[in-house]
């Protein structure tokens, strides 16, 4: 079915809604939000629209439906499960050229009502024709990812300074180039962090003949443990609008095929005993691309300010005037032990959580070991592969038992997971018989045990015939290692 796509403006216009459901409440909903008048006919509200119309923001009838109650309407909206009393509605409709929709019925209906997403003042409406409401929602879903909350703010901008623009550029040519101009600029990127002084100065420096700074920026992006699944919205957006993606080794390919196809990439990762790009050559890679106007997406594994030298970039960034922003990721410690089943936290085995890097830190001994190894918490050691020995070593020394169960999970979250279990005395030849390789996590406390009840993702656990089960009021550690 062919439909004419139209928006109305409903404002203090009667629309009658006919039935008291949850459904009714839905198109209820919808048309307060547009200021419509609504009219409410049903026997029996569901308590939603009985608040409503005790509040006063509807008018109810609760009698059987009569002709008289589309007098004066607009629009009608049939929401029973009465088939009869829904096609008298529309025929009625039909008969005094008021347009209804019937609920679930696109024979019936004189208009549909589309999947929305709301933006204002930007709507954008979905329909199928009647044909396949659900392909309009996952479509809806699709466009929500890509339109964020910056656009409604951002055409409210353009309306502010409109007869300003329509002055400044009289030739319709002249104008759509302007605007042009303006969604490819740095304007919606200024509105997503919050600076709107920053995008209004950038317009009306563009209209006032001043080139508006040509200058790009660098956005902090975590990407997660490895499942693109778990990439953030709001990292999959920067992705795509990306010029140059400089990636670390351990950013998995599923993540880097959700980028823009004909972006930049280049691989910045270090790794133990090869660092063949040094945080110089970052920092210079960023400053160059930034300054020749690019957008620069820095795709850090994890969380970009969870030991990924984030604050430092940032630092460099601000120091040399550029521009940046963050866009936060799942760091390894929540993603790894939560595909492995394990809670970091447990109101009988741990109350508390560290983070910890284990990185060139435990052969200089610059550990705090004996507040590390107290009871009731969970510490989180990454970078810690190498130095699996040493940190039993120290843990046991310290006070932690040899009993105390630990899981380390390699790759957690990608296709490739490994979970091996034991008890800390065993970590290190359990790792070596594995042959656990980084990027890796370790767990170790009474936590760990339940990886061999609540184990979810991949495979089974390794190891699990000599694991313990946990005990109450036992002291837990949990150490993680990961990204060596």
């Amino acid at each position: 079915m062919k439909l004419y796509p139209l928006f109305a403006d409903l404002r203090g216009r009667a629309v009658l809604v006919v039935g008291g459901g949850v459904v009714a409440e839905r198109k209820v909903a919808a048309l307060l939000e547009a200021q419509a008048l609504v009219r409410v006919a049903a026997p029996v509200l569901s308590s939603v629209l009985t608040a409503w119309a005790d509040a006063g923001r509807i008018a109810v009838n609760r009698g059987r439906f009569v002709d008289t109650l589309m007098d004066d309407v607009w629009l009608v909206i049939a929401a029973t499960s009465d088939k009869t009393l829904n096609a008298r509605i529309a025929a009625l409709g039909e008969t005094r050229r008021i347009f209804v929709n019937v609920v679930d019925d696109a024979s019936l209906s004189h208009f549909h009502v589309p999947a929305v997403i709301d933006r204002s003042p930007v709507t954008v409406a979905i329909s199928s024709g009647g044909e396949a409401p659900m392909l309009a929602r996952l479509l809806r879903e699709r466009l929500e990812v890509w339109l964020d909350h910056a656009w409604g703010p951002f055409a409210a901008l353009l309306g502010r300074t409109r007869d300003a623009i329509r002055a400044r550029y009289r030739d319709p040519a002249a104008r759509r180039r302007f605007y042009e101009r303006v969604l490819s600029g740095p304007v919606l990127d200024r509105l997503r962090a919050g600076r709107s002084h920053e995008a209004e100065q950038w317009i009306d420096e563009a209209l006032s003949g001043q080139p508006p700074s040509a200058a790009g920026e660098v956005i902090l992006v975590g990407a997660g443990p490895g499942d693109p699944g778990l990439l953030t919205l709001r990292g999959l957006r920067a992705l795509n609008e990306a010029d140059v993606i400089l990636h670390d080794r351990l950013v998995s390919d599923e993540v880097l095929a959700l980028a823009r196809r004909d972006a930049e990439r280049i691989e910045v990762g270090k790794e133990a005993g090869n660092h063949h790009a040094t945080q110089d050559t970052i920092h210079a890679l960023m400053l160059r691309h930034a300054r020749e106007g690019k957008r620069v997406v820095r795709l850090k594994g994890g969380d970009p300010f969870v030991f990924g030298r984030g604050g430092e970039e940032l630092e460099m960034l601000r120091e040399h005037g550029i521009a940046y922003q963050v866009v936060p990721g799942i760091t390894a410690a929540l993603a790894c032990a939560a595909y492995a089943g394990i809670p970091l936290t447990h109101r009988h085995y741990a109350s508390s959580a560290r983070l910890v890097t284990a990185h060139s830190q435990l052969s200089n001994d610059a550990l705090d070991w004996r507040a590390l190894a107290q009871e009731r918490q969970t510490l989180a050691v990454y970078m810690g592969v190498s130095e699996l020995k040493n940190l039993q070593t120290r843990l046991i020394e310290h006070g932690r038992a040899g009993h105390t169960p630990f899981a380390l999970v390699e790759n957690g979250s990608r296709k490739a997971q490994r979970v091996v279990i034991g008890t800390l005395d065993q970590l290190d030849q359990r790792a070596r018989d594995y042959a656990v390789r980084s990027p890796a996590l370790l767990i170790l406390g009474e936590v760990a045990a339940l990886a061999e009840r609540l184990a979810w993702f991949g495979d089974a656990p390794l190891g699990a015939e000599t694991a313990d089960s946990p005990r109450r009021n036992d002291t837990t550690v949990v150490s993680l290692a990961a990204q060596a």
